[in-house]
């Protein structure tokens, strides 16, 4: 027996969140987009049995964790406003996204 699905938001953008912390769990940043202002230190922390990066997507970004292990956790302040794309380079289909505005 099937549990009945909720309605779907395929296909919907995921809206921003505001806030200072991304969980990294299910191989996947949650949130996936999260909004903060100059300043504001963001925390990312592991979730997973497998071990994760926060790494700039592109070069010259400036994200750049060790491997994080369970439970791990990396810490960043984001000092200019901007769209910061990174990824687990572990696993680069784990990307996200932190907007800074000023």
């Amino acid at each position: 027996m099937s549990m009945p699905m909720g309605p779907s938001r395929a296909g919907a953008p995921a809206a921003p969140v505001a806030g200072n912390a991304v969980a990294i769990k299910n191989f996947a940043f949650s949130p996936a987009t999260l909004k903060v202002k100059v300043g504001t230190t963001v925390t990312w922390a592991n979730q997973d049995t497998d071990a994760h990066t926060v790494t700039s997507a592109g070069s010259g970004g400036p994200l750049h964790s060790a491997a994080l292990n369970t439970h791990a956790t990396y810490s960043y302040t984001f000092t200019k406003p901007g769209t910061y794309a990174y990824l687990c380079t572990i696993h680069p289909f784990m990307t996200a996204t932190v907007e800074v505005t000023p």
